[in-house]
C-alpha cells in the first residue's frame, strides 16, 4: 500500500477489488446481521471461510434482546478461525428506508464501532466491505463518501489501525471508492 499524505500525517488507504476473505490484513469487517449468526452475501462468504468455530463464537456472544447480539451501528469482535485475518470486526449497518430513518449516523457509527474495536484488539490493518450497499439498499452513492470520509477522519487522529482497505466485489464499487478516496485526500504538493 503506498501512503498517501495528509494534514501532515502519513495514512493507508487502499482500494481493492477482491475476496475480502483472502486478505491478509490483521482484521476484516463482517457486514453482519443483528444475530451474528450468518446470512448471505459478505457474511456468508466469511463465515464459510471462517469455518464453523466462527459461527460458535458468534452464538456464543450475549444477546442484548432477544435474538439481537450486535444492534445496528454497533460492532462485535471474534477471532478469524480458519481467516488471514486474526479478527473478525461484526458490524449491523442500517437498513436503507429512504434516508429518513437515521441511516447516515448509523453508518458512519459502523465504521467508528469497527475501527475502535480493531484498535483495542491492537489491530494495525483493517478491510471493509461496502456496508449496507447490497441486501440493505442503501445508495452506494451516498453509503461510499460517507464510508470514506468517516475513515479518513479516524485515521487523522493518528490512533490504529493505520491501514485501511476498502474491499470492493466488482469494478464499479471498486472505481466508486477510488474517486471517494481521491476527492478527500489532498493533492501531493510538488517541491
Amino acid at each position: 500500500m503506498e501512503p498517501v499524505s495528509a494534514s501532515g500525517t502519513s495514512l493507508r488507504i487502499q482500494v481493492l477489488q477482491a475476496d475480502i476473505t483472502a486478505l491478509a490484513v490483521d482484521a476484516i469487517v463482517n457486514a453482519a446481521n443483528e444475530a451474528l449468526l450468518g446470512g448471505g452475501g459478505v457474511d456468508g462468504a466469511i463465515h464459510r471461510a471462517a469455518g464453523p468455530r466462527l459461527l460458535a463464537e458468534c452464538a456464543a456472544l450475549p444477546e442484548v434482546r432477544p435474538g439481537v447480539r450486535c444492534p445496528t451501528g454497533e460492532a462485535r469482535a471474534t477471532g478469524g478461525h480458519r481467516l488471514h485475518a486474526r479478527h473478525v470486526i461484526h458490524t449491523v449497518g442500517p437498513v436503507w428506508q429512504g434516508g429518513h430513518a437515521d441511516e447516515a449516523t448509523l453508518l458512519a457509527a459502523c465504521y467508528r464501532a469497527s475501527l475502535q474495536l480493531a484498535a483495542l484488539r491492537g489491530a494495525h490493518s483493517i478491510a471493509f466491505p461496502a456496508i449496507s450497499c447490497g441486501v440493505y439498499g442503501y445508495p452506494a452513492e451516498l453509503a461510499v463518501p460517507l464510508a470514506v470520509s468517516t475513515v479518513h477522519d479516524w485515521l487523522l487522529r493518528d490512533t490504529p489501525p493505520r491501514q485501511v482497505v476498502f474491499c470492493c466485489f466488482d469494478a464499479a464499487m471498486t472505481a466508486r471508492y477510488r474517486d471517494a478516496v481521491a476527492a478527500v485526500l489532498p493533492a501531493p504538493s510538488e517541491a
